[in-house]
């Protein structure tokens, strides 16, 4: 069973050195975080996920990590981040953590150990280089050879096994011989410690990634399911989020969820894609559903959410985040503020459980062009450009330190229009203020949440559903108005969350990036 609170939630990531700066310092930090929570109680989020906060050199942004139960000095300390949970607690907000499983720093203890030590197999070991080429790394310890690595090569992969070992190939060994059964128990012992200190869970980094060489990820299923076997017993309201990007094989495997992802399939890029920014190559011009010139169509998010909805059958949840560290912001390349309420209505009134990226509440922008920063630079990937401090105030820095000494991270949104969360918080129409209005509408209506039916009336321009029967929502994400006929009578609607868009009758009429939230009552 999936913990009732993950069903209704609204998820919130935090990019810590970017978020709050509590000392003055240039980096975001826990105790900055702690101070930030009353505007997240405010917009009504219910749980932060935290990207990675453990010690690291920081060659990959914290992805790099050399002690999974230490709080890198950066952003505070272990007592940090118990104040943390209990403030969130406290305000109703869970907090999660990001597991990665995959690989380590190389200066983490267990590979500092593993390249002097030949028998010591925690990480995959060749004499030779052998396919992926590019993924296998000259060992400068004692034991010689090459580990392979993960994304860069400061990140030797764990061994979790192959699943399809070969006598021939000694470094494929099974998933259950010692190296990789030692990995498993210590993904155990790491999330227990955690857990004990009040974490409510984890998104998995890469989690589909961790058996190599597993056709249909039947091995990575089992491991996951395993790893779901003990949480369930040990751990019942504890939670593990995939980053796999493929709901329908993660959820039945035993995460309790998973996003649509870039670099799986179109699902979200179909919808937010825009061709501009970070996504690199995962973007190949196709038009998206978000297009204020109203070019994309929502049939590629609609054929892959029912497939999903299909073989989670209920067993977990399906999310769908506005933008994350690794993807372009909402507001990137054409795309204005002025459409993006449309986009949290649509998140917002969809079955699927809503992720924001923080930033986009207030619409911020992906920033091009910035230097490379802790690896943000992954080849044609500018993941720099969504990374920028958070903007709370209108002052210097927006709350980060300006100084040349303080050069730790990355500039400020350069646009000298950029919104701040004090300036939407005083204006009434600002999008800040239309996201609030929104999760509030969907944590007090059990129709427009993750249990609540959907009938798609109308794809499109504009798309009409119907959410549990009883709840009409209009979403038109381009710059041109429409007008269209409901396909049967469904009584009086009466407007809940409505921004230019009018139903009159049988007829709809929906304004540019407008959208309309309705509560249908039967005409008598």
């Amino acid at each position: 069973m999936t913990p009732d609170w993950l069903a209704d939630a609204v998820l919130y990531q935090i990019y810590p050195q970017s978020y709050a700066d509590s000392d003055g310092d240039g980096i975001g930090d826990l105790p900055g975080i702690t101070a930030r929570l009353d505007h997240l109680a405010w917009l009504g989020v219910t749980a932060l996920w935290l990207s990675p906060c453990f010690a690291s050199e920081f060659g990959d942004a914290g992805y790099d990590v050399e002690d999974y139960l230490a709080i890198a000095p950066r952003y505070g300390t272990t007592a940090d981040l118990v104040a943390l949970v209990e403030a969130a607690g406290r305000r109703g907000i869970r907090v999660l953590l990001d597991l990665v499983p995959g690989h380590t720093s190389h200066r983490h203890p267990w590979f500092r150990h593993s390249a002097q030590t030949p028998g010591d197999d925690r990480y995959i070991w060749s004499d030779r280089i052998t396919a992926p080429v590019g993924e296998w790394i000259p060992n400068q310890g004692a034991r010689g050879g090459f580990y392979r690595a993960n994304f860069y090569p400061i990140q030797p992969a764990l061994n979790f096994g192959y699943a399809r070992p070969d006598p021939a190939e000694p470094w494929r060994q099974p998933v259950d011989a010692p190296g990789p059964l030692a990995n498993r128990a210590a993904l155990r012992e790491i999330m227990a410690h955690w857990f004990d200190l009040g974490v409510a869970g984890f998104r998995v980094d890469m989690a589909s990634s961790l058996v190599k060489d597993d056709p249909g990820y039947r091995e990575t299923g089992r491991l996951w399911g395993e790893l779901r076997g003990w949480l369930d017993a040990h751990y019942p309201d504890r939670v593990l989020l995939a980053e796999w990007g493929d709901p329908a094989l993660s959820v039945p495997a035993g995460l309790h969820a998973d996003f649509f992802l870039h670099f799986r399939g179109r699902a979200m890029r179909s919808l937010w894609d825009n061709g501009t920014g970070s996504q690199g190559t995962w973007a190949h011009g196709e038009p998206c559903w978000f297009d204020a010139a109203g070019r994309g169509s929502t049939a590629e998010f609609l054929t892959a959410w029912r497939h999903a909805e299909a073989a989670v059958d209920g067993r977990g949840q399906i999310a769908l985040p506005t933008a994350n560290h690794d993807f372009s912001r909402l507001a990137c390349g054409p795309r204005t503020r002025e459409q993006l309420p449309a986009a949290f209505a649509f998140l917002l009134s969809w079955p699927t459980l809503p992720v924001i990226y923080y930033g986009d509440e207030i619409g911020m922008r992906f920033v091009p062009g910035l230097p490379e920063k802790e690896g943000s630079q992954f080849g044609t990937e500018q993941r720099q450009g969504s990374r920028t401090p958070m903007q709370w105030d209108d002052g210097p820095g927006a709350g980060f330190s300006t100084a040349p000494a303080a050069d730790h991270y990355l500039p400020i949104d350069p646009d000298p229009g950029r919104p701040t969360v004090a300036a939407q918080r005083a204006d009434p129409d600002s999008l800040l203020q239309h996201v609030r209005g929104l999760i509030r509408l969907r944590r007090g209506t059990p129709a427009l949440g993750p249990t609540g039916s959907v009938e798609v009336l109308y794809e499109d321009y504009p798309l009409v559903h119907l959410r549990g029967g009883t709840h009409l929502v209009v979403v038109n994400p381009r710059r041109d108005g429409v007008e269209v006929a409901l396909p049967r009578t469904l009584g009086r609607g009466e407007p809940l969350a409505v921004h230019g868009v009018e139903l009159a009758g049988g007829t709809i009429r929906a304004g540019g990036f407008s959208y309309g939230i309705f509560r249908l009552r039967t005409s008598t």
